[in-house]
Formats: structure tokens, sequence, C-alpha cells
């Protein structure tokens, strides 16, 4: 059943035209010609009969830019300052389509986050949207206002403060208007024309799929795949947005992009859709770990509090009352990974007598809804990577996933292995 985002209960009271929601990357307004080619993909909508809420990230490299400058003013900055000065790559984006789309005699106007409002929690650099107000841009809507540009990334937190949303924070952002507005669709407009079985990059048998689940689509979106942003993909599968990922440099139509959409909408569903993966993954192992109840806790707990973002998780047969416990982490957070268990083991909260870390490991998964019904796939997969003598040294599974870890040196390999015997250069 379809849920509504909070912000909504007045939209189908007051609006006569529908309205689409369409979001432009960075390298859709990287230039002005470029923002002047969005434009006027917004024009063509809004003689469709749509009003549109458009949705813009800052020009590329300028995010990167913009942190660059922040973190050369101190090691330990203010995050709220940091949130003030990244936001506003986005406000000039947003400025810039409306000025361009007024000169195309589109009524519009930009906005920004605390203007809308767009409320989040207090977490600065990575908040969370608690609730978007609708009755501002509704009220301009009335008035005879055509397009809503609203700088993505950012919101107003609880203090009144501008916060942003995290990388890729954009795409969270359109996702969450449609939901509030009760649009008819949001579409992505990135620098690629869909999705893809895998990476086209690594493998010239790369297929664009035109329909994918919003399960795949979330597991491919949390496995590596730079498409969409993993919560922006979450809150689509939660609030029922019908969501379209196509390309800002090409012809649109009905028939362009690659559709996210419930499962119940694929016809005919592939055991495996794609195949992901992630370079910046490390291996880290305890040594001879004492194993007793609370163990996992003791260790876990720690990083949890570091901000580590642990992954995949194995844990050998105990002998004489010690294991060894293997988990993965983003390579980034190795250093923050090892203070975080010498400072328990210092503490006796853990005993262990080793800690080793391997930099060097990828993750390749296969993702699929296919899988709940064919029985199999991990043997295939198995099989097809022993074929190029690839050893994996660490295994995880869901009901529509399995994920392995290898030698970062075999990833190509890897991935052009699966995807040749998986045969996802055709379609279903």
């Amino acid at each position: 059943m379809k849920r509504t985002f909070k912000g909504t209960a007045d939209v189908g009271a007051r609006l006569v035209m529908p309205i689409l929601v369409m979001k432009f990357g960075g390298t859709s307004v990287a230039t002005l010609d470029r923002i002047r080619g969005a434009a006027a993909k917004v024009e063509r909508e809004v003689s469709a009969g749509y009003n549109v809420i458009v949705i813009v990230s800052a020009m590329a490299g300028e995010t990167d830019r913009l942190v660059r400058l922040v973190q050369e003013t101190g090691q330990f900055f203010d995050a709220r300052e940091y949130d003030s000065v990244v936001s506003s790559g986005e406000n000039v984006s947003a400025g810039l389509m409306a000025l361009t789309l007024q000169e195309m005699d589109v009524p519009a106007r930009s906005w920004q986050g605390w203007q809308v409002p767009l409320m989040t929690n207090g977490v600065h650099a990575a908040a969370r949207i608690e609730r978007i107000h609708t009755q501002n841009i509704l009220a301009k809507f009335d008035e005879g206002m055509k397009v809503a540009v609203v700088a993505g990334f950012q919101g107003m937190g609880p203090d009144g403060r501008a916060t942003t949303l995290g990388r890729g924070g954009s795409d969270t952002t359109a996702v969450a208007f449609a939901a509030a507005f009760g649009a008819e669709r949001c579409d992505i407009y990135t620098d690629v024309d869909g999705v893809y079985t895998t990476d086209p990059r690594i493998s010239v048998k790369a297929r664009k799929l035109n329909r994918i689940a919003f399960e795949e689509m979330l597991e491919l979106a949390s496995l590596g795949a730079k498409v969409l942003q993993s919560r922006s993909v979450e809150l689509a599968m939660r609030y029922g947005v019908r969501l379209r990922v196509l390309s800002s440099f090409g012809e649109t139509d009905e028939n362009a992009g690659t559709y996210v959409c419930e499962e119940e909408e694929i016809v005919e569903s592939s055991v495996v859709s794609g195949v992901a993966y992630s370079r910046d993954e490390a291996k880290m192992t305890l040594v001879s770990v004492a194993d007793r109840p609370g163990i996992a806790a003791a260790i876990f707990g720690p990083l949890a509090a570091a901000g580590v973002n642990v992954d995949m998780i194995v844990q050998n047969v105990s002998e004489e009352g010690r294991t060894d416990l293997t988990f993965s982490c983003p390579t980034d957070q190795v250093a923050r990974a090892k203070v975080a268990i010498e400072d328990a083991k210092s503490e006796g909260a853990i005993n262990f007598h080793g800690l080793l870390s391997d930099t060097d490991v990828c993750k390749v998964s296969v993702v699929g809804i296919g899988m709940r019904s064919h029985a199999g796939v991990a043997a295939t997969m198995f099989e097809a990577l022993a074929k190029e003598n690839i050893n994996i040294q660490v295994i995880t599974t869901s009901e529509i996933k399995i994920s392995v870890l290898i030698d970062r040196k075999y990833l190509e390999l890897a991935v052009q292995a699966l995807h040749d015997r998986f045969e996802l250069e055709r379609a279903a």
C-alpha cells in the first residue's frame, strides 16, 4: 500500500495540474549550456501540462571544491559552518536554472531548503528529512508559477540552520519531494542513460534495463552502483514513488531510461539482474578472540560508536575457547576501526592475540529477485569464479543477493566472468 510522506495532506484538494519532479545532477548543470539543455527538457514538460519541481545538484566539481576549502581552515571544523558553506553550491545552480527558464518565458523561481521549508533533524553533514511543508510552493503554483527550482541536498535543522543530507543527497531530496507532493513521477537525470546490468566501463556486454524492482535497485545502490543514492531508492520504495533514471544528454520519451518500480510491474524477472562491485573495501581480522557470550557485541559496539560501517562478518569455528573473527569495512575507515578495537582491548572489553588488515580486496555481488525461486545461483557464481582461479575470502548472502570478497586485482575479471556466466547481455 502506498504510504503518505509527511506534509501531503492538502495536495489532492488544491492541485488541478499534475506535478512532475525532475532532478538534474552535477554533470547535467555543469555549464550554462548544459543548464539550458536541462531547462529545455523542463519546458517540454510544462508544455505537456505539468507543474514541475526541479531539484538541482551543485555544478560538477563545485561541492568537492567547497569541501576542500572547509578542510583547509583546520582539522576540527564546526559541522554547522561546514553545512553553511557546502550547501551554497546548490543555491547557485537553482538560481541559474530559474533565470534560464525565465529567459524562456517559463514562470519559475528558485527555492532554498529553508524557504520551502524542508525540515531535517539536527545531524549536520548527514541529516535526515523529517518533513516537507508543501503550502508555500503550492500557493505559488496557484498564483501561476510553473516551475519551482529547489536546491537539492539541503534543508533546515531544528535550530533554523542549514543542514546537508550527505553526498548524493539531491537524489533523496527529489524522491522526498515526489512523495510529499504526490507527483506523477520522479525523473532522475544523470550522465548515463539508465541502469545497466553492470558497469559498461568494465563489460562491453552490459545491457540497459528497461525496468528494475525497487529491492534490486536498493541492493545494487548499497553494493556500489553509483546511479542512485541508496536512501533515495529506500524512500521511493516506502512511499510508492514512480522513479525513472535517464540521461540529460539525449532525447527523452516515455521509453527512455530505466523505470524503478514494484516487482509486480516486471512481467518476467531474470534470476540475476545485475553485477555490482565496490573497490574501496578492506578486510580486518581479529586473531584468536576469546569465544564467549557477548563477544560480538563487545567488538561491534565500539565499532558502531566510532562510525565504522561494518558489512561482511565471518567467525571461524571455536577451538579451545578461541576463534578468529573477520569483517569488512570501507578502506577509509580502517584507521578508525583499529583505534576503536585497540581501545576496547585496553579497557578489558575484548581479548585477542592479533589484529590484521588487508586493504587490497574488493566486493563483488550478484543481485536478482529471481533468486527467491531459483536454486543453484550460489553454486553457479562460485563455479564461474573458480574457473578464473579467483579465490573467495568472505561470503555473505540475502534473499536476493550474494556478495564475495576477493583480491582487488581480480575485480574486472570477476565482474566480466559473472556477467557472462549469467548471460546478462540477454533480455529475460
